[in-house]
């Protein structure tokens, strides 16, 4: 059974990673992806590519989620493109960790910026077509550093706790007009980015998960998934926590 069949979802940042993985999950249920890259094209293009192959719509925009203006572009030409929007997944985000007294304000800034203001950008822009169509589906990329915080990332704790608050003021603003909103809140989960670590460090991560394991990226996309879905109808407001248990 295809549990997005001709929806259109949105998803910023998904040329690698949890996006991508999210992007790969849609498609094969059945949905039509406008997802947006910042700077890698070939990816991007190979990502679109491979989406199409599955029989739906995809295509990729280059578009920086945390400009205002570009935002809105971006969902106009997606609107344009596609007819419509019903899923919006806020998945854009970046790190710049050091411990506080050695981060700059820049450092700051920028994390801010591309982690929180993003989702305030991409939501204000999708929000008068979930109006008009009385249905929708939101959801915003958290951390369980943005639950429970963690030394060295205060500007990504900060970040990303900011993106829970954003999550429930909207599910009370928009749950009259039949649109969700809710968070995920993913641990560990092995990438890209994770593979150019430390093997032993990573496995000591490993050890300290009740799971035993470092997340993938299909486990935080199953959860996307169930959240974009019908069958999470009366959720909303809720943070899932995608961590193997860390959060216990």
């Amino acid at each position: 059974m295809k549990l997005l069949e001709g929806k259109v979802a949105i998803i910023t940042g998904a040329s690698r990673g949890i996006g991508k993985g999210i992007a790969e999950v849609f498609a094969k249920h059945g949905a039509n992806v406008a997802f947006t890259y910042s700077s890698s094209v070939e990816s991007a293009l190979a990502l679109e590519n491979e989406l199409n192959a599955l029989g739906i719509k995809a295509k990729g925009y280059q578009s920086n989620a945390a400009d205002f203006n570009e935002a809105q572009t971006m969902v106009d030409a997606v609107i344009a493109d596609f007819g419509t929007v019903d899923i919006l997944i806020n998945n854009a985000g970046i790190t710049k960790d050091n411990l506080l007294m050695r981060m700059s304000e820049a450092d700051f800034d920028k994390v801010i910026d591309v982690n929180l203001k993003s989702v305030f950008n991409m939501t204000k822009a999708v929000q008068r077509t979930l109006l008009k169509k009385r249905s929708g589906s939101i959801i915003n990329m958290s951390s369980v550093v943005g639950v429970k915080g963690n030394a060295g990332q205060t500007n990504y704790a900060a970040s990303k706790a900011g993106v829970i608050g954003f999550t429930k003021s909207v599910a009370l603003e928009l749950g009259s007009r039949n649109i969700r909103c809710n968070a995920i809140a993913p641990g560990f989960i092995e990438t890209e980015m994770t593979s150019k670590l430390n093997a032993d460090v990573v496995q000591g991560w490993r050890d300290g998960i009740p799971l035993k394991r470092g997340g993938t990226t299909e486990d935080v996309a199953n959860a996307c998934l169930f959240l974009a879905s019908d069958m999470s109808s009366y959720i909303s407001g809720q943070v899932l926590n995608v961590c193997g248990g860390m959060l216990t």
